[in-house]
């Protein structure tokens, strides 16, 4: 259990941080600006998970919910800094362990990923937005469910889980062809990983 937290804050990992953290800003913002019904706000999360372990990964995503939060007046991304750090210890686990070595196991680590924000923003969701997310697709299957009499907890888990596995899912393919293509000089640096040797 220790080696999956090990911990190494060398100057790549500390150079890693911020730029982990602009990209999931710009993820953010990119898909706000042209309303998308997904976040892609953890490429960055996953990246800095995947390199340097689940605590860096925590700290990417939860730093990016607060910087987000702050510079866009967005409170609801500061209440789900805890959701980040969810997808973060899950999505770096998962790449100790060895499961983003091949296309089919970075899929699985997306959907660990995926399942971790949907445990942890439901009831978030429940508690401070009466069970939706904001998002447009999933909000219009938390109603239907609530049309039905459906619920709550179960509106808002089916709400959550339609937004936040299609969103990791894609996150998942875009943080694989990155890490896949990094030169094997550059992953050394981040040796904690053994894993990241079978990257081609």
């Amino acid at each position: 259990m220790g080696k999956l937290f090990k911990t190494s804050f060398s100057t790549p990992v500390i150079v890693l941080i911020p730029a982990c953290i602009g990209i999931n800003y710009i993820g953010r913002l990119f898909a706000q600006v042209l309303k998308l019904p997904l976040w892609l706000d953890s490429i960055g999360t996953c990246i800095g998970a995947i390199l340097g372990g689940p605590v860096i990964g925590a700290i990417c995503g939860a730093s990016n919910n607060l910087i987000y939060g702050f510079t866009t007046g967005d409170n609801i991304t500061l209440i789900y800094a805890l959701a980040s750090v969810g997808i973060g210890i899950a999505v770096g686990i998962m790449a100790r362990l060895g499961f983003m070595t091949t296309f089919t196991k970075a899929m699985m680590t997306a959907c660990v990923g995926g399942i971790a924000a949907v445990i942890v923003s439901t009831p978030l969701n429940i508690a401070f937005w009466g069970g939706t997310t904001g998002n447009v697709w999933g909000d219009a299957v938390f109603a239907a469910t609530q049309s039905q009499g459906i619920p709550v907890f179960i509106g808002s888990l089916l709400d959550e889980i339609v937004v936040d596995i299609p969103d990791k899912l894609i996150t998942g393919l875009i943080v694989y062809l990155i890490i896949s293509r990094l030169p094997k000089k550059l992953t050394a640096l981040f040796d904690e990983n053994e894993m990241l040797e079978s990257l081609d």
